[in-house]
């Protein structure tokens, strides 16, 4: 039997691999089926699928195709670009102003500090208050653009930061007390504090990929033009007269504003679609196939439409570009920029540089325009992140050497201050002996150049660049509250830090922050060169690198 039984359960063994194939199959179909009525999982939609088999559907595809980018790029080679660099050119005079005015006091607190008039005559204290009082005011306008830009708009913006900008002007130019100072810095801040948040925003928004990069640097060029041309104006003219100069690029920026479209971006947000079209048309040229830039805007405003609230922060699309934005601007006043340069030619005096100080300022000046330049043509072609790099490599090494040369060289690091003076005593501006005492001048001219060509202009790029079109109004006021507080803080305790524990000690601190520049570059900063903003905006939307491949 036993036999009999593995005899006849042969047959029925050599049948088993076909029988249970075919088991397998009703067992599977029916759970199909099942999936199928049920669930209708978007995964198993072809659709959902292209991403992973790269089909060219476009159920899926919120990116353009090689062929749209193609399209894209031919259609950037059409355009003309004289009138958006006239309308660039109108706002960034904003920005010439504002630079003018925040290196006022490097040749003013010495003349002050000598002057014959009590009324005027400046001590260490109320000196400090002077040279930090512009940040003040610029952190209040920065606080105020977060309703003007989106209420207003950002040319209205710019235009009304005119308003403080001559008022303080005047003030300081026909001063008869130190009150009168201090006001006048007060509202040339709040000036600068609005046109720091308007402009890069209104340029950004009526670029295209083809220039943004080089539009993007003008603000930080044009403010690198303004010092530059109060410290040569300062070898010639009275204080009083350079507040006098400051007024004339104030009013040619209301004149040629007034004649310059409204952001396209900003109209199609306010409902006002056919103002932005001739807005585009006026600054793309009538014969390119503007319309199809403008359905992309709209189709991106739109998404974003509405004003955002407390909910809508949480989302990382919002607080990821918003949290990079401001932690950029808060390292980029910790690496020392502001006080340097608002402090420029006392420093000098205290480190007995072999040339005048009021000399020394104006090289400085001319080294930073240039250094901006650079970052300008280069900008687009090395892209930001490698030039973020180099930028805080040479700041380190910059302040590192300075910190350590007054420390172990300069007589000042001996000798803090003088009658209650920045400047300190007439010896330490005595004639050096040997060209050692160059090592000031150097550092600070390297220094300059770095931060020029990386950290200076491309923060203000990249905020215009990351920011949510949703937030960008709020964020960019909220960049530069913060970036202008910290500049104030910085300006106003660098005296008493100078006095309590030598001059190189803000130094070493500065060479400390380049290193977490460094760090935060290499981990946090993404690379924006040669995409627009719509694709910008889909890699903080979707995480995913691709969009900025």
């Amino acid at each position: 039997m036993v036999i009999t039984a593995l005899v006849g359960a042969q047959p029925n063994t050599w049948r088993k691999p076909r029988r249970d194939a075919a088991e397998r199959r009703q067992r599977t179909a029916p759970a199909a089926t099942l999936l199928g009525e049920q669930d209708q999982a978007p995964a198993m939609e072809p659709s959902m699928r292209e991403p992973l088999l790269r089909s060219s559907s476009s159920a899926y595809r919120t990116f353009p195709k090689k062929h749209d980018r193609k399209l894209d790029q031919a259609y950037i080679k059409t355009l003309r670009n004289k009138r958006l660099f006239l309308a660039a050119f109108a706002a960034v005079l904003g920005n010439f102003s504002a630079g003018f005015s925040l290196v006022y006091t490097s040749p003013v607190i010495p003349a002050l500090e000598k002057s014959t008039n009590p009324r005027l005559k400046m001590t260490q204290v109320e000196s400090s208050w002077f040279g930090s009082m512009f940040m003040l005011g610029a952190a209040a306008g920065g606080l105020s653009s977060m309703v003007l830009n989106d209420s207003l708009g950002r040319k209205l913006s710019i235009m009304v930061s005119a308003v403080p900008s001559a008022l303080g002007y005047l003030l300081m130019g026909s001063a008869q007390d130190i009150w009168m100072l201090l006001l006048g810095r007060l509202l040339t801040g709040y000036a600068g504090g609005v046109t720091s948040a308007s402009i890069p925003v209104y340029i950004s928004e009526i670029s295209h990929p083809g220039v943004r990069g080089a539009l993007g640097a003008c603000p930080q060029i044009m403010a690198v033009l303004g010092s530059l041309f109060l410290y040569a104006l300062a070898l010639k003219l009275d204080w009083r007269w350079l507040a006098v100069a400051g007024e004339v690029p104030v009013l040619v920026m209301i004149v040629l504003l007034y004649f310059m479209p409204n952001s396209p971006r900003f109209l199609i947000s306010e409902g006002k679609d056919e103002e932005a079209r001739q807005a585009l048309c006026w600054l793309r040229g009538r014969e390119t196939d503007y319309p199809r830039e403008l359905q992309q805007i709209k189709e991106s405003v739109r998404k974003q439409s509405g004003r955002i609230s407390c909910a809508e922060i949480k989302d990382p699309f919002m607080y990821k570009p918003i949290r990079i934005a401001v932690l950029m601007r808060f390292l980029q006043q910790l690496s020392g920029v502001t006080p340097i340069l608002v402090y420029l030619q006392p420093i000098f005096k205290r480190t007995a540089v072999i040339l005048k100080p009021e000399y020394d300022a104006a090289l400085v000046g001319a080294v930073r325009l240039v250094s901006v330049l650079i970052a300008a043509v280069s900008m687009d072609k090395a892209g930001r992140k490698i030039l973020l790099f180099v930028s805080a490599a040479v700041m380190f090494a910059s302040n590192m050497t300075l910190g350590l040369y007054i420390h172990f060289v300069s007589p000042s690091s001996t000798n803090h201050t003088h009658n209650g003076t920045v400047a300190g005593p007439e010896t330490l501006a005595a004639e050096p002996s040997n060209l050692l005492t160059l090592i000031p001048l150097v550092a600070t001219m390297f220094f300059i150049m770095g931060y020029a060509m990386g950290w200076g202009p491309i923060t203000w790029l990249l905020m215009s660049e990351i920011l949510p079109l949703k937030a960008r109004g709020v964020a960019s006021g909220l960049c530069v509250v913060v970036s202008w507080l910290t500049a104030f803080g910085l300006a106003r305790c660098f005296l008493p830090v100078v006095e309590a524990f030598g001059l190189e000690v803000p130094f070493l601190f500065f060479a400390f922050i380049s290193v977490m520049n460094l760090i935060f570059t290499g981990c946090c900063v993404p690379e924006t060169k040669g995409r627009s903003l719509e694709q910008i905006e889909s890699y903080f939307r979707t995480g995913r690198r691709s969009f900025m491949n």
